[in-house]
């Protein structure tokens, strides 16, 4: 059984993740590398998923909280060894206990931004190290105009289950230094991914927002529908589907 996730229409199991959208956590290698973990500094790891890189954070010898929205993948977290906790970014109250902040996949996901920088900028000790990747804009703008197109034609304006948030490097910037850090980098590039269950199982997984707008019994057509609209696009000569992704890498200090 799933529960709701703080996104409305947005469930998550720590299998599907891990099928479909393991990826996240096997792309996220140079992110880890940026953040560069210290031996004995305290890490929190904000939106830590089923804890796959947390553990790279652990490994390291650094000392490592994980938060998370979902009950289903803290618990996975916690199979995992890990000190992972059933908290969501919007309500975190640490002061500043860390020395660095890390985040992977997870702040797009966040409906108010300006809190959760505010709440991450709190958490840090002074000289403390932000740093993370997430969606930025432009991200899998194909996929989205599909499902967009294919509620519109059941009558459907699925542009309020939008549920990203993608700036670009610019404004991403500007809201952290508004918070108080100084940006170090902060730059979006292209990652065309490979999904390793198709499109379909990244609709699975990620698109339970759009899905959610049309009854149950419909979402086998729509999902059917955006397959085929989208197939000339993102699935390429040799059968392998790439989604159009697009992600904004950063790293910022907390004076």
């Amino acid at each position: 059984m799933t529960r709701r996730s703080v996104v409305p229409g947005q469930s998550w199991t720590p299998d599907g993740y891990a099928r479909n959208a393991g990826f996240v956590a096997a792309l996220g290698g140079p992110v880890v590398a940026l953040l560069a973990p210290r031996r004995g500094e305290h890490i929190l790891d904000v939106g830590c998923g089923d804890g796959v890189l947390t553990a790279k954070l652990a490994a390291a010898g650094a000392h490592v909280v994980g938060i998370d929205a979902s009950p289903e993948l803290v618990e996975a977290a916690r199979d995992r060894g890990l000190d992972a906790r059933l908290l969501d970014a919007h309500g975190m109250a640490f002061e500043q206990e860390f020395d660095a902040v890390f985040s992977n996949a997870a702040l797009h996901w966040m409906a108010d931004p300006a809190r959760v920088m505010a709440n991450i900028f709190r958490t840090l000790k002074s000289g403390g190290r932000f740093v993370g990747e997430f969606g930025g804009k432009g991200n899998v703008r194909l996929i989205t105009e599909s499902l967009l197109a294919a509620l519109a034609r059941r009558g459907v304006d699925g542009r309020q289950s939008f549920p990203w948030y993608f700036p670009d490097a610019e404004d991403f910037s500007d809201l952290l230094r508004r918070t108080g850090f100084m940006v170090e980098r902060a730059e979006l590039f292209e990652r065309p991914t490979p999904l390793p269950t198709a499109i379909e199982g990244w609709l699975a997984t990620f698109g339970g927002p759009f899905l959610a707008r049309v009854a149950e019994t419909e979402r086998p057509g729509l999902v059917a529908e955006v397959v085929g609209d989208l197939a000339p696009k993102l699935r390429g000569a040799d059968g392998v589907w790439r989604a159009d992704y697009v992600r904004l890498r950063f790293a910022a200090i907390r004076p």
